[in-house]
């Protein structure tokens, strides 16, 4: 019977070589997170370099395999939107014991000048243009921080910060320099 081998995760002393004594992605998605943090950081640079390469590579193979689908399903997709009378959407049809669903998004893209010189026409017109579109105020951090202190002060009350999720890289000390 094979000695059991020692736990990595409770800093005990494991003979297998770095960074072969790494979890594997399938431990990752079991281990309690506690324990993946106490990882020494070697191992968890290790581990960062192999999931971006995984996922890297997943992005590529999911980006294949659609363009597989697309050249496949496309033109009898695009067949069926036409007999429907519909140049977007979802259509269904069949492919063997398979039901295939094809949906093409609408995106629509509004020039921003000409918007502004409608609202404008509609208020001048004596309407309400929120009636008709939906008006948004934003104004760059970057302008903001560079405006003087007095402009800032009256911005102020409109502007709510809130923070976007923490994103941590390992980098080997010999990769600093």
């Amino acid at each position: 019977m094979p000695a059991p081998q020692p736990n990595i995760l409770k800093n005990e002393v494991n003979p297998m070589p770095f960074p072969q004594n790494a979890p594997s992605t399938d431990d990752l998605l079991n281990l309690p997170l506690h324990e993946i943090a106490l990882l020494s950081p070697d191992l968890l640079a290790a581990m960062q370099r192999e999931i971006g390469a995984a996922s890297k590579q997943m992005r590529a193979v999911c980006a294949r395999f659609n363009a597989a689908l697309e050249v496949r399903y496309a033109a009898r997709a695009a067949e069926e939107r036409h007999v429907s009378g519909k140049d977007t959407g979802t259509v269904r049809f069949d492919d063997g014991d398979f039901t295939v669903v094809a949906d093409l998004p609408k995106r629509v893209d509004w020039d921003q000048d000409r918007l502004a010189a409608m609202v404008a026409r509609i208020r001048a017109a004596g309407d309400d243009p929120a009636e008709y579109v939906e008006i948004s105020f934003k104004v760059p951090e970057r302008n903001y921080v560079a405006w003087p202190e007095a402009i800032r002060q009256g911005f102020e009350p409109a502007r709510t910060v809130r923070s976007g999720t923490l994103s941590v890289t390992l980098i080997p000390a010999e990769e600093q320099q």
